[in-house]
């Protein structure tokens, strides 16, 4: 799946905002990635899980892990694709946890999926989650790296779209997005 197709699916279904945004790592952009819209549609979520679990098949990993909300349908659309299980970690007292029973056993070959990453914060918390119960993270699955690529997270990376998408400290905003009211769309 090339990068303009993955923007096309973004684009048809409204899933590319423009404007003033507040982002979950706290920094504010003028575009915004809203996942959610994109895989809404089960034939492209079929498409873009089937591109992601096509890279990361060679890891060998057993269970694919997302961090809830935005990588809940993309994760487990990967393990689908790879035959393997899908377990998810969840806020609880505002950090991401393991519940609801799942365990890792130690030596657990872990893909993490993620949806849209900017600084890795939420993938980086799930990483110290496997490490935490003795999995081993094999790889990173994602929709979009708004990174391009500069997250290291010291495990095989693969996005499907990686973009340098402009991101500003609250304290840091140019004028145009200073005099713009911003919005959390990943909120509601």
């Amino acid at each position: 799946m090339t990068q303009n197709e993955v923007i096309e699916i973004f684009r048809k279904s409204g899933a590319l905002l423009e404007g003033h945004f507040i982002l979950r790592s706290g920094l504010h952009s003028r575009q915004f990635f809203q996942c959610a819209l994109a895989l809404q549609s089960m034939p492209d979520v079929e498409k873009l899980g089937s591109a992601i679990a096509e890279k990361l098949r060679p890891l060998g990993a057993v269970t694919v892990v997302a961090p809830a909300m935005g990588g809940l349908v993309i994760g487990q659309e990967v393990a689908r694709q790879l035959g393997v299980r899908f377990i998810f970690v969840e806020k609880e007292d505002g950090k991401l946890v393991l519940r609801r029973g799942f365990k890792i056993v130690a030596g657990e070959k872990i893909l993490v999926v993620e949806d849209v990453v900017t600084k890795g914060g939420r993938v980086q918390e799930t990483l110290d989650i496997v490490k935490a119960h003795g999995g081993i993270a094999v790889g990173i699955g994602m929709v979009v790296d708004r990174s391009n690529g500069s997250v290291n997270l010291g495990v095989p990376t693969f996005s499907l779209l990686a973009l340098k998408v402009e991101a500003f400290e609250p304290d840091r905003l140019p004028p145009d997005l200073a005099g713009t009211p911003a919005v959390k769309p990943g909120s509601k």
